[in-house]
C-alpha cells in the first residue's frame, strides 16, 4: 500500500514553476508540435522539461523531485484531457495534471502512478492536503510503460477526475476557483522517471 509519506516527500521536492497570462475563455488545444511553444518550463541538473519531437517531455533525473511545465493561461470551469505516457523509470512514480494554479504554492494536483494508484490533493502554500484520503488503487490505470488518458472536469467547487474514461473520484473544494494548468512528473526514491504528454485539450464549460 502507498502511504501518506509520499505526499510529504513531494513537499520538499518542488523544483520549478512559472505561471502567467490572462483568462482564456475559448477552447484550446496543443499537440506540442511547436518546439518553441508558449509553455513555461525550465531545465537544470535534476530535470529536463520541454517540447520534444511532438510531445511535452518531462524527465526527472534526481530522487524526490517534482518538475512541471505550465501553460501560462487562466481557466475557471473547463474539461481538460491529455494523454500521458510513461516512457522510462521506476513504476513507483508520480505524474499527472495541475489545475487552478494560483502560483507555485497554491493549486490542485491530479496524480497517478505507474504502479496503479491515484491521488487528488491540494497544496496550500504550507502542506499537501489529500482530498481523496490517500493513494488509492485503480484498475483503470494502465501500468508501467503505457499511455493513460487523464481528464479533469472543473465546475465551480466540484471537480471530477477520470482515467481512460473511468471516473475515479469527485471532490468539492472552494479554495481556488480559477488559475493556470500544468503537466508534471515526480520521482520518489529512484530517479529517471520520464513521461511524455500529448494531445492536450481544454474546453470551457
Amino acid at each position: 500500500m502507498k502511504t501518506s509519506i509520499r505526499a510529504l516527500v513531494m513537499l520538499f521536492g518542488i523544483l520549478l514553476v512559472a505561471c502567467s497570462g490572462g483568462e482564456q475563455p475559448s477552447s484550446w488545444a496543443d499537440d506540442f508540435s511547436d518546439p518553441a511553444g508558449n509553455w513555461q518550463a525550465e531545465s537544470d541538473a535534476s530535470a529536463e522539461v520541454g517540447c520534444y519531437e511532438g510531445v511535452m517531455r518531462v524527465l526527472v533525473k534526481a530522487p524526490n523531485r517534482l518538475a512541471w511545465a505550465s501553460a501560462g493561461r487562466e481557466f475557471s470551469d473547463f474539461h481538460l484531457s491529455v494523454e500521458a505516457t510513461q516512457v522510462a523509470g521506476p513504476d513507483d512514480n508520480d505524474y499527472g495534471v495541475l489545475v487552478r494554479m494560483q502560483d507555485a504554492d497554491h493549486f490542485y494536483r491530479f496524480s497517478i502512478s505507474g504502479d496503479g494508484y491515484y491521488m487528488v490533493s491540494k497544496y496550500d502554500g504550507e502542506e499537501w492536503v489529500a482530498l481523496n484520503g490517500d493513494w488509492t488503487p485503480a484498475g483503470a490505470i494502465h501500468l508501467g510503460a503505457a499511455t493513460n488518458l487523464l481528464e479533469v472536469i472543473c465546475q465551480g467547487a466540484k471537480m471530477t477526475f477520470l482515467v481512460n474514461g473511468v471516473q475515479l473520484i469527485e471532490v468539492e473544494d472552494t479554495s481556488y476557483s480559477r488559475g493556470d494548468i500544468g503537466l508534471y512528473v515526480g520521482s520518489f526514491f529512484e530517479p529517471g522517471v520520464e513521461v511524455h504528454f500529448d494531445n492536450l485539450s481544454v474546453e470551457p464549460m
